[in-house]
C-alpha cells in the first residue's frame, strides 16, 4: 500500500454559520474565495461573529486531505508549522488523533486560523490569518521527512512562498516521490499565475482543479481546461461542482457523478475529493474508481458543518468505497 505527505498552511478552522450574505458583502469579500487577513483584521471578524453559531477544527487544505487519508486507514503524514500555544496543541491533537503522523515546526508566533463564513447557500468564505503558518520556510524541509512516502501532496496557498514549494519538490523527486497540487482558490491563481505554472511544468505529476481554478489557470471551460492541464501533468482533475468530476491521463477521459445528497456546508470538499483520489491511487485503483471515492467523500463532507466528519459517518463512507470496489 501506498502512502502520501502532505505539507502546507495548519490552521485551526472557526466554523462560522451566517444567517445572510450581509458580513461577507460589508467586508467586500468575493464569496467562495480565501481571503488573507491580517491580525487585527482577524480579531474584528472573530468579535463581530462571536454571537453566532462556531466550531473548531483543525484545518487548512492540505491537512484536510491528510487528516481524510489517515481516516481512511492510509499513512498519511503533514509538515506544517503552528504556534507555541493552545491553539497549536489543539491543531496537533485533533490530527494525530485521527492518525495522521504529524511534522509541526513550533514558531514563536500565534497559530493560524481561518474563519469560514458559511452562508444559507452552503458556500463558504475565508478570512485566513496564517499566523505560525507563514514561518515555515525551505529550511526547515530536511530529506529524511520525505523517506518512505510514495506522494507529495500540496495545497496552491504554499505558493505565496516559492522557494518553500520548490525546496519541497526537489527533495520529493529526489527520493523518486510524485508530486499532486491542488489549485486550492481562483484568486490565489490569478495572483500567482506564472510561479504556479512554473512549478507545475517543472515538478507537478498530478493537478486538483475546480473549474474557476481551472479557468483562472488556462483561460478555458471545463473539458478544454482539462485537455491543456493533461498535457502538462500524468494525471489532470477538474471538479465541476454538482455536475461531478473530469479526470485525464494520456488518452483516457473519466467523467463521475456526483453523490446526490443534501449540502449543508461546502467547506472541506475539494480536500476530501482529494483525499478519495488519493487514496484509490495508493491502492492502485483505476481512475474511474478513483474519482468515485473522490465523490464519495466530497459529498459526505458537505452534508456536515466543517471538514471533519464523525466515526459513524466514516464507517458509511467506508462501506459505500468497499461497494465501489467489488462492483468493478
Amino acid at each position: 500500500m501506498k502512502n502520501v505527505l502532505g505539507i502546507g498552511n495548519a490552521l485551526v478552522d472557526v466554523m462560522t454559520i451566517l444567517p445572510d450574505d450581509k458580513v461577507i458583502e460589508d467586508l467586500n469579500f468575493p464569496k467562495g474565495s480565501m481571503q488573507l487577513v491580517d491580525r487585527d483584521m482577524s480579531a474584528k471578524i472573530k468579535d463581530n461573529t462571536e454571537h453566532l453559531k462556531t466550531n473548531l477544527a483543525s484545518g487548512g487544505s492540505a491537512a484536510n486531505t491528510m487528516h481524510g487519508l489517515a481516516m481512511m486507514g492510509m499513512d498519511a503524514g503533514f509538515i506544517g508549522s503552528v504556534g507555541r500555544d493552545k491553539t497549536g496543541d489543539f491543531f496537533e491533537s485533533d490530527m494525530r488523533n485521527a492518525g495522521v503522523n504529524t511534522y509541526l515546526l513550533r514558531k514563536n508566533i500565534e497559530t493560524g486560523t481561518a474563519v469560514a463564513m458559511i452562508t444559507p447557500d452552503t458556500e463558504r468564505t475565508f478570512a485566513t490569518h496564517l499566523g505560525a503558518a507563514t514561518e515555515l520556510n525551505e529550511k526547515d524541509l530536511k530529506i529524511n521527512l520525505f523517506t518512505g512516502y510514495d506522494y507529495l501532496y500540496m495545497e496552491g496557498y504554499l505558493i505565496t512562498n516559492r522557494e518553500l514549494v520548490e525546496k519541497a519538490c526537489k527533495l520529493a523527486k529526489e527520493k523518486g516521490i510524485k508530486v499532486a497540487v491542488d489549485l486550492a482558490s481562483f484568486n490565489v491563481v490569478d495572483a500567482f499565475l506564472d510561479d504556479l505554472r512554473d512549478i507545475i511544468v517543472k515538478y507537478v505529476d498530478i493537478i486538483f482543479a475546480n473549474e474557476e481554478e481551472a479557468k483562472s489557470f488556462t483561460s478555458k471551460e471545463p473539458f478544454e481546461a482539462l485537455n491543456i492541464l493533461s498535457e502538462i501533468c500524468e494525471i489532470a482533475v477538474v471538479k465541476t461542482g454538482s455536475k461531478g468530476s473530469l479526470i485525464k491521463r494520456g488518452e483516457e477521459i473519466v467523467k463521475v457523478d456526483t453523490l446526490s445528497v443534501v449540502s449543508r456546508d461546502t467547506t472541506g470538499a475539494g480536500d476530501l475529493y482529494a483525499a478519495g483520489f488519493l487514496y484509490g491511487l495508493c491502492c492502485d485503483d483505476n481512475l474511474e474508481n478513483c474519482g468515485a471515492y473522490g465523490s464519495i467523500l466530497a459529498g459526505n463532507v458537505i452534508e456536515v458543518i466543517g471538514p471533519k466528519m464523525d466515526d459513524e459517518r466514516w464507517g458509511k463512507i467506508k462501506a459505500c468505497v468497499r461497494e465501489v470496489k467489488n462492483e468493478r
